[in-house]
């Protein structure tokens, strides 16, 4: 175990939270003022973490704060213990108790994407696969229009491969699209199925990151949602709809030049993911194993034998 002295502690959790504030002002603007963004609220509808939880600041497991006072709210939240004086640690075994479905499931999917080369030929197409001859008024993003048209859309599922491997974006397909991709993703096949070339696969990092809760400190958290939202501009600047008005240049996927870019991007997107991939993998072990509790056998005492 690792104990942050006073200053150290509080130092990153002030950073976690300005960071926090940062990253989602703009999506508590347009909330507040009932607006909507395409592109930069999808992570705060599509996902279930709200900007308030997204604030706080965990340390991760294996890791005791050091001198908590008594009215720090962190005392109320679910899964931490106080330890010896006022010390307050992530309990792992109330953790586990209350979510190891989700833990060993989560660890499950990331052993399996990362234990496979990334497919880097999909160039999008699941988003042009959800407004296949679909109605202009009847696509999820309405109120923008598709770049090529409706029929210029169908020509481009019409002449590609499809071959999406994501359950959660094959399951938005129009009923017209399903037949045409070479796969059947379902959830009991996504361990099965997932690959870190996918782009909904790298995005679900952010998802995997706060389902296991305190366990993953918060500066991994923040990395994840930045991928993610890195991820998000791509999957749309790539996708059918013209977003031009809101300043993204389109990623013509349907052109020789365009599909070059995509592949370019989704490649880099595959190797920043990869360390976050395995740190949460990290993090998914420790709890399995209770290595992160105090008075685990580990070789380390009770009381931890670092201070920071």
């Amino acid at each position: 175990m690792t104990v942050l002295a006073p200053e150290v502690w509080t130092a990153r959790q002030a950073a976690h939270e300005d960071r926090a504030d940062r990253l989602t002002a703009a999506h508590r603007a347009r909330a507040a003022g009932g607006v909507r963004h395409p592109v930069e609220d999808f992570l705060f509808t599509y996902y279930s973490l709200r900007p308030g939880r997204l604030r706080r600041w965990h340390p991760g497991v294996g890791v005791t704060l050091a001198d908590v006072p008594a009215d720090d709210a962190r005392r109320g939240w679910r899964w931490y213990a106080a330890g010896s004086g006022g010390d307050l640690h992530v309990d792992v075994a109330a953790l586990l108790a209350d979510q190891g479905r989700v833990v060993r499931a989560t660890a499950a999917l990331l052993r399996a994407t990362a234990s496979r080369p990334p497919h880097l030929g999909c160039f999008g197409l699941h988003e042009w696969a959800m407004v296949y001859r679909r109605p202009a008024d009847a696509v999820r993003h309405a109120d923008w229009p598709l770049r090529l048209g409706s029929r210029g859309t169908d020509e481009v599922v019409e002449s590609h491969r499809l071959r999406c491997s994501h359950v959660d974006a094959f399951r938005f397909f129009t009923d017209d699209a399903v037949p045409r991709n070479e796969l059947r993703p379902t959830r009991a096949t996504q361990v099965d199925l997932e690959q870190p070339g996918c782009l909904h696969a790298t995005m679900d990092l952010y998802k995997a990151a706060f389902r296991l809760g305190p366990a993953v400190p918060g500066e991994l958290l923040l990395d994840c949602l930045e991928l993610a939202r890195d991820v998000r501009t791509l999957d749309m600047r790539a996708s059918p709809y013209d977003l031009s008005a809101l300043g993204y240049s389109p990623v013509a996927i349907e052109t020789p030049d365009g599909k070059a870019e995509y592949v370019r991007a989704q490649r880099a997107f595959a190797d920043r993911a990869a360390p976050l991939r395995a740190a949460l993998l990290a993090v998914c072990d420790t709890v399995l194993t209770g290595e992160g509790a105090p008075g685990a056998d580990t070789g380390v005492s009770e009381r931890p034998v670092t201070r920071m």
